[in-house]
């Protein structure tokens, strides 16, 4: 079980696992390098544990350091592959054979902190291997983690929460690979153009297109169908971005709301990591009733999914009619320098060490309540 091999110097054996074989390995490094640099060596021993794109753990030497190398997110050079997530902090499990899981995983670490985001990661695959070597991790369990990274699954339990979003179609690869004249047609009169078409099962905005003809719309849903055979279809509109942090197990509480404004038409994967411009407003300029009402709003989809440790859950605010819809939600949100989920939190009183400390605490205190069944 975990928690019997904590060092004798009282600090806790932290074991980062990132990277992954997502399209979101590369923004994984950098939300790693982020959390790693603000757990507290004093407290923490980090044991960084990395996943190549083709699915080898590197346990030994300074995984970190071999995959940022290859990552394009990392090409301004070695110093900022390096920053934050100095390898001469960590310590090397046992097991350093690179290309099999670390020996021993149920024995070696008090906690776990994935950092990956996207499929084989962030849904519920990892937390299930953690499951079964009994350790307690950080972020949502299995079934919180598979429905939060499944956007059309997501959808369907906020909407039988009855909680508010933009309409939204499902559509199979093979549905539209069969007729997509008949696709279109049903999709432009149900929800119009311009739409969205996302992959049910990817974030950081990786493979999401916006369609404003049905030209557009064809070549988003063959781009998409490139990264899952299940397409999620949203209405387009016009819409201020808004995004809250969620913290918290049985008892979530939310931070402070932020608000988005892309460079880009919508806050795209270059709009997010690669184009400069994107402003990142925080606290969202929200009289005191919307914000608070986007909050109630956060928490309320943290519990519908059966979310525990973190989120983020991202909204619309209809320019318009002024109607807050809840966009998707995000069990394993970005840590990196500029992303929303640690920058909203600093603003809401909890700093990155202070911050990082909690989701530790609180993957503790889910695993001691897990064992009580």
């Amino acid at each position: 079980m975990g928690g019997g091999n904590r060092r004798r110097d009282g600090r806790v054996r932290v074991a980062v696992v990132f990277g992954g074989q997502s399209g979101e390995h590369d923004v994984a490094l950098r939300s790693a390098q982020t959390v790693m640099g603000g757990l507290d060596p004093a407290r923490y021993e980090v044991v960084p544990i990395g996943i190549s794109r083709e699915g080898r753990w590197l346990t030994g030497g300074d995984p970190f350091g071999q995959l940022s190398a290859a990552s394009p997110l990392f090409a301004l050079g070695a110093g900022e592959a390096t920053a934050g997530a100095d390898p001469e902090r960590f310590t090397a499990p046992v097991s350093t054979a690179p290309g099999a899981l670390p020996a021993g995983l149920s024995a070696e670490f008090d906690v776990v902190f994935p950092v990956l985001h996207g499929p084989m990661g962030e849904d519920g695959t990892i937390q299930g291997l953690l499951e079964l070597a009994g350790l307690p991790y950080v972020g949502s369990g299995v079934l919180g983690s598979a429905v939060g990274m499944d956007k059309a699954m997501a959808k369907t339990v906020l909407e039988a929460a009855g909680l508010p979003q933009a309409p939204w179609r499902l559509v199979l690869r093979k549905e539209w690979e069969r007729d997509p004249g008949m696709v279109t047609e049903s999709i432009a009169d149900a929800l119009g153009f311009p739409c969205f078409v996302k992959p049910a099962n990817m974030g950081s905005s990786v493979g999401v297109y916006k369609a404003h003809d049905a030209a557009e719309f064809a070549r988003a849903m063959a781009a998409a169908g490139r990264h899952d055979r299940r397409l999620v279809v949203e209405a387009g509109v016009d819409a201020r971005e808004l995004e809250v942090a969620v913290l918290g197990n049985d008892e979530p509480v939310a931070s402070v709301a932020g608000e988005v404004v892309p460079c880009n038409e919508f806050y795209d994967y270059a709009a997010k990591y690669i184009d400069e411009g994107s402003e990142l407003i925080v606290p969202a300029k929200l009289d005191r009733e919307t914000m608070g009402y986007v909050q109630e709003l956060a928490v309320a989809a943290f519990r519908a999914l059966d979310l525990a440790g973190m989120a983020r859950i991202d909204f619309f605010l209809d320019r318009q009619t002024d109607q807050v819809l809840i966009n998707e939600v995000n069990t394993i949100p970005g840590f990196t320098a500029i992303s929303m989920f640690p920058l909203l939190w600093e603003a809401s009183g909890v700093p990155l060490p202070e911050l990082v400390d909690r989701l530790v605490a609180l993957a503790l205190e889910r695993h001691g309540d897990k064992r009580r069944a």
